[in-house]
């Protein structure tokens, strides 16, 4: 196995590691202004929610890497302290791409990118029409995790009001999330798109409780057939079929294209062998 000690390493060499391993991560499209009144629109991926009650984002412009300088967003957020985050999804991925150009002091990115301003209701940085969910957010608190290059600002936002594009909605009225068609940001390059085609739902196991992988019989545990994912779906079961189990490739293979379509209960049924 490949160890790294981050000391060790560039910042370069460590970003690209860090943002490769730790993705797909969400993307906010931060729309902020300055005391003069100039607008700033930047996409940030050192995004995500952490409260709800209260509802908490945190974005992180950090410090640039090559050379230790930092961002318009940054430097809006001192001098006032509001901000709009809208998500992202497939439909607007490449302006978005477009509002990262590093432009000079003073440019307006939405102007740039062909995105439109929309005015905020609660706070003075406008809406991004172009996103399916826009968050009106005040700043409680940046805190600095360093001076180096890469060094990132914890933007410690509260949501004051959320403004939702209804075309994303189902027919119960809630967001819909093969609607939405999110993209997330992977390292270099890549980016991933989140729609029906490619998105799965896994059961969580809270209303009941898994009998365990140390609860399966030898006969599933030690199969070469199953994977860990096939021995992680058939140990949420709250009670164990009683019988004997087989052990045989075939019904192992009958079992495993059962738990491809979340039939556990068909998967555990041809796995009794009596």
């Amino acid at each position: 196995m490949k160890t790294i000690i981050p000391s060790h390493i560039s910042a370069v060499q460590l970003q690209q590691v860090m943002q490769t391993a730790l993705s797909p991560r969400p993307i906010a499209l931060a729309s902020t202004i300055n005391a003069k009144g100039e607008i700033n629109l930047s996409p940030f991926s050192f995004f995500n929610m952490f409260s709800t009650v209260p509802p908490i984002v945190i974005i992180s412009p950090s410090r640039r890497v090559r050379d230790n300088t930092t961002k318009h967003t940054l430097e809006n957020l001192k001098e006032v302290p509001e901000l709009v985050i809208g998500n992202v999804n497939f439909e607007m991925v490449q302006q978005v791409s477009l509002t990262s150009t590093e432009y000079e002091d003073g440019i307006n990115e939405f102007i740039k990118s062909g995105l439109t301003m929309k005015p905020a209701d609660i706070v003075k940085p406008p809406l991004i029409s172009e996103s399916p969910v826009n968050f009106e957010c005040k700043v409680l608190e940046i805190k600095s995790l360093g001076e180096l290059g890469g060094a990132g600002n914890l933007v410690i936002a509260e949501i004051a009001k959320i403004h939702i594009n209804e075309k994303y909605l189902d027919e119960n009225g809630n967001l819909d999330q093969k609607k939405l068609d999110l993209v997330a940001r992977l390292g270099g390059n890549f980016y991933s798109r989140n729609n029906e085609n490619n998105i799965f739902e896994v059961p969580k196991p809270l209303v009941t409780k898994g009998i365990g992988y140390d609860q399966l019989p030898n006969e599933i545990k030690q199969s070469h057939i199953f994977t860990g994912n096939d021995l992680g779906m058939l140990a949420n079961v709250e009670i164990l079929p009683i019988g004997r189990f087989s052990s045989e490739k075939d019904v192992h293979l009958l079992a495993q294209n059962y738990l491809k379509n979340n039939e556990i209960e068909n998967a555990w049924n041809v796995l009794k062998s009596d």
